[in-house]
């Protein structure tokens, strides 16, 4: 059995499926300033009267890091950053405790200025006095060679919590990326720790001695433990689980959206013939620009507690949520409370949801009814609307999907599927404002849960070789080697997979679900003179998303 888990800003939904199905499925309410009691008020249900040693393992999506992004609650970190000759890291300062520093390395790995000590000693008083524990560094070129990096890391170590070093965070080229990310990575690190060790008590409590995975952006999982080292890939967990949780419904030869109606947001994503769109370069939260690899996905700030108002005689609703429908004891109208005026839902308080619609219909001169209806139909229409133009941004760039790039390609989806806790409401109105065929995602109301419980493991590997020098390195994995000048580009690959195979096992995946496959491979001639001295190649590899093997008929039975 397994055990899926997700944490929303609202709920924290809980699943329990065997190999034959769905076996439970729990909602609590999830409470942000105590998320030990809710994860663990979330696992006593799920697990009541089971054995501990039938479970295999639990999955977790979660919004909280998102959350703190979002919200702009950012806690004071380090950031320390080293450029050399050229473009100059003042340009993409991300907070004021950000710190040029001297020390350089060139694009092929070799030393141009090294690391002053006593530079980086002088900043420890200064992180140390704004009561900083987290440190971030970056260097420019560090992911072809690390060394710099590890030389900072050293001189901090023993004065902070944690420092974190961008060729870890990602491999990728891209520094002013690369530098948001790490930052992203930095202070995000406390919350998801709280939040690791709130599930991690809560599943020993419990008896519960299992592996623990953590769903990604891209819509895999890794070990929780793992996660620790990169909590950025963490973020947009939530929505990755909407699509994770759709894509067994999917038409198999088609193209469909994915909606997730949810609380606070509503989160929306393309499938193409069951594959998901991804983002090939990296998330954009806000203004900042990551190197997160992600599946492409669009969160807006309307859902079912939503506040409405009217600003200037018209309805407004979102993006904020004052709390729960005041049909559930919240003390402002959203479009839940409009669904309990027009009598779609009935388990809650009718009386003091149609209150709240009232004072909206006073203010905009109709009946309680239409203004009900108004607001149910602005909902819908918001997010047909929006779901519209990221489908007009997808065409406006080329299509990846995480299996392939799709030249030329144009998205032009006629069919939706919708999940979520009102999904059920929406689906007639939809259809009817679209014109497409709308269906209603089996057990709609945990099916996040569901994705992530059924999604493998993933990660990716990146590997530079220049035959010139004679190396062979994986800055990111650690790893570096030496060889000759009958190196090839083939022998890159193989080596990438040998590494790629055992991230992945460290990571918690199962041998069984290891596809893998090259997602880039370059090779250059280096010319000296006439002739050729060496190659210079880079290799990326990965194991793709997925569900796992072995519970397939989960899918056919829910």
């Amino acid at each position: 059995m397994i055990i899926g888990l997700d944490v929303g800003g609202t709920h924290t939904d809980v699943v329990l499926l065997g190999d034959k199905g769905l076996l439970r499925q729990v909602k609590v309410l999830t409470d942000p300033a105590d998320l030990f009691s809710s994860v663990l008020q979330g696992l006593e249900k799920i697990t009541e009267n089971i054995n501990p040693a039938q479970i295999r393992r639990a999955v977790l999506s979660t919004t909280i890091t998102t959350n703190v992004i979002v919200q702009k609650q950012f806690p004071k970190v380090g950031m320390i950053v080293s450029g050399g000759p050229g473009i100059d890291p003042e340009l993409f300062r991300t907070n004021p405790y950000y710190f040029s520093v001297t020390g350089s390395i060139d694009h092929r790995g070799r030393e141009i200025a090294p690391v002053d000590p006593d530079e980086i000693k002088s900043l420890i008083p200064v992180f140390k006095q704004e009561d900083i524990q987290h440190v971030g560094v970056v260097g420019k070129f560090s992911m072809r060679n690390p060394s710099h990096e590890f030389k900072i890391e050293k001189i901090l170590k023993d004065s902070f919590d944690r420092v974190f070093l961008g060729h870890t965070v990602s491999g990728n080229f891209n520094f002013p990326r690369r530098i948001e990310t790490t930052y992203l990575n930095t202070v995000i690190y406390p919350i998801h720790k709280k939040f690791y060790a709130a599930v991690k008590k809560s599943l020993e409590k419990k008896g519960l001695m299992i592996p623990i995975h953590i769903l990604k952006a891209d819509g895999g999982t890794m070990s929780f433990e793992a996660s620790m080292e990169s909590p950025h890939q963490t973020l947009l967990s939530g929505p990755a689980a909407s699509v994770m949780g759709a894509i067994g419904f999917a038409p198999e030869e088609d193209e469909c959206l994915v909606l997730d109606i949810g609380g606070t947001t509503t989160d929306m994503a393309i499938l193409i013939n069951r594959v998901p769109l991804l983002n090939p370069l990296g998330i954009t939260l806000g203004n900042i620009k990551t190197l997160i690899r992600a599946l492409e996905t669009r969160s807006i700030g309307i859902g079912g507690d939503s506040a409405v108002r009217v600003v200037d005689g018209g309805l407004d609703i979102g993006p904020e949520r004052c709390g729960p429908a005041m049909a559930y004891g919240g003390s402002v109208p959203t479009p839940t409370d409009a669904l309990f005026a027009m009598g779609m839902i009935t388990d809650g308080d009718t009386a003091r949801a149609r209150e709240g619609i009232k004072v909206i219909a006073a203010q905009l001169g109709l009946s309680l009814e239409a203004a009900a209806f108004d607001i149910f139909d602005l909902t819908c229409r918001t997010i047909l609307d929006e779901a519209q133009g990221m489908v007009n941004f997808v065409n406006s760039k080329p299509v990846y999907t995480i299996h392939e790039f799709k030249e030329g390609y144009q998205v032009k989806p006629k069919k939706v599927l919708v999940l979520g806790g009102p999904a059920p409401y929406f689906v007639e109105h939809l259809k009817k404002l679209s014109g497409f065929q709308v269906d209603l995602v089996p057990k709609w109301q945990v099916a996040n849960a569901i994705g992530a419980a059924l999604a493998r493991t993933t990660c990716e590997v990146i590997l530079f070789a220049d035959t010139e020098q004679g190396t062979v390195l994986a800055p990111g994995e650690g790893y570096s080697g030496t060889v000759n000048g009958n190196f090839l580009k083939t022998d890159a690959v193989k080596k990438a997979f040998e590494l790629l195979r055992k991230k992945a096992l460290q990571q918690g995946a199962d041998a069984e679900d290891l596809e893998v496959e090259i997602i880039e491979e370059q090779q250059f001639n280096m010319i000296r003179g006439f002739s050729t001295t060496g190659r210079n190649i880079r290799v990326k590899v990965q194991v793709k998303p997925g569900l796992i093997h072995g519970y397939e008929s989960c899918i056919g039975t829910l």
